[in-house]
């Protein structure tokens, strides 16, 4: 049967496209964020108050912004050990802008770094939903870690290559359980690091134990790392300010006797254009 020109005209017709968001509208004089004005929350809600309602779409308890506050807080900074914070000072010892220096160091977050809280909040939120919920947590955690055992793969969210200890994951622990926010997701986490520390004295970092509180609190796994930027980003600022007004421009990091060559000695140089002189092509 022959399509008419009207009918194919319907199929092919462009509509002008939207872009749909629930998280804030934009009007003149006018700015609702999840429903909220703006006006009403600038200097009545906290700073974490305002993550949690921009990501998870409502206003927290006291208690859970207590303890989203204490999250961000734990991931402020690790001196300049990671990655990230070394990337930022030496851009800004290049005499890069502020916000390349910033960017430089959010851009060295990947899989061994920062992103270990995703992966275990993920793992963790697939276990607890596939898990029966009547099942003994230890024998859940048993199993998850034994999973892991045979795949010969890390587990995400415990040990610390400086901590033996990391001091924040306690900290956090036992702030989760004084605001009623430590559930069964918390509660797998500290069974897996008992595990763990029975089997290869090995405890639970930073990752592991906000990767349980996170879960808790109902957060999506794929808000993890994202959160954790959140808290860092006050750390790699004052690094960056440290590095431009503390320290010389373009400051020499490595002397040259620190540096190990062990590439190929005295190779003997050709000249390529007399090797293709004879080559007409094809």
């Amino acid at each position: 049967m022959a399509i008419g020109r009207e009918s194919l005209e319907n199929v092919f017709k462009v509509s002008n496209p939207k872009w749909r968001t629930s998280i804030t509208k934009v009007e003149p004089n006018r700015i609702i964020t999840r429903g909220y004005s703006q006006e009403d929350l600038i200097g009545n809600v906290s700073f974490s108050e305002m993550v949690y309602l921009l990501i998870k779409g409502e206003m927290p308890s006291k208690k859970e912004s207590k303890m989203l506050g204490s999250v961000l807080v734990s991931f402020c900074d690790h001196g300049v050990t990671p990655p990230s914070t070394q990337a930022a000072r030496m851009i800004a010892s290049a005499g890069s802008p502020v916000h390349a220096c910033i960017a430089g160091g959010l851009l060295a977050f990947g899989k061994n770094h920062a992103g270990a809280i995703e992966r275990s909040m993920k793992a963790f939120q697939d276990v607890i939903q596939r898990s029966n919920p009547e099942e003994d947590i230890l024998i859940t955690a048993k199993r998850f870690v034994d999973d892991y055992l045979k795949k010969g793969i890390k587990i995400p969210g415990f040990g610390h290559r400086y901590h033996s200890e990391d001091p924040r994951a306690a900290r956090l622990i036992e702030i989760a359980q004084e605001q009623n926010c430590a559930g069964t997701h918390t509660r797998l986490a500290m069974a897996v690091q008992e595990i763990l520390l029975e089997m290869k004295d090995i405890k639970m970092n930073i990752d592991g134990a906000n990767a349980g509180i996170l879960s808790d609190m109902g957060f999506d796994w794929r808000t993890g790392t994202g959160i954790f930027m959140i808290g860092r980003l006050p750390g790699l600022i004052s690094h960056v300010y440290e590095e431009k007004v503390r320290e010389p421009e373009f400051r020499k990091f490595f002397d040259t006797d620190e540096i190990y060559y062990d590439g190929i000695e005295d190779q003997k140089f050709t000249n390529f254009s007399d090797l293709n002189a004879g080559n007409t092509g094809d």
